[in-house]
């Protein structure tokens, strides 16, 4: 599961990246030297609680139950951040439930708590989730 998840981070990587192309114009370098100086803001692989929360969860057991954009035994990601998008509460509130563990809000199946995490460590994977509102 580690390496499908180290794989798939890889690949936005690379794709945040882009391609390195050779063939350039004059007319197009201008453009493209101002374009390259201004960060994209749609591009929330750049943002730093994105990269730690990643890494936090990559080294974590939470790829057991969840997937980033789809239903494993847990809600995907994206789904728990559309349902607190918003909320002045959720950093909170869903640390404590990483921390804590917890039941019936996405079903009956039981969220094993996660004691050994530090607050900072939960808090920052909960940053990176809601990053990922899709609506």
């Amino acid at each position: 599961m580690k390496k499908y998840f180290v794989i798939l981070f890889a690949g936005m990587l690379i794709a945040a990246c882009g391609g390195n192309s050779s063939e350039s114009t004059s007319s197009t370098s201008t453009t493209d030297s101002a374009t390259a100086e201004k960060p994209n803001p749609n591009d929330i692989s750049a943002n730093p609680d994105y990269q730690k929360g990643l890494s936090l969860i990559a080294q974590s057991d939470c790829l057991t139950c969840h997937k980033i954009n789809e239903k494993l035994i847990g809600p995907s990601y994206q789904d728990v951040a559309n349902k607190y998008a918003g909320s002045d509460t959720a950093l909170t509130y869903l640390t404590h439930k990483i921390l804590k563990g917890g039941k019936g809000v996405w079903g009956e199946v039981v969220m094993t708590p996660h004691p050994l995490l530090t607050d900072e460590d939960a808090q920052q994977m909960v940053k990176y989730i809601l990053l990922l509102k899709t609506n």
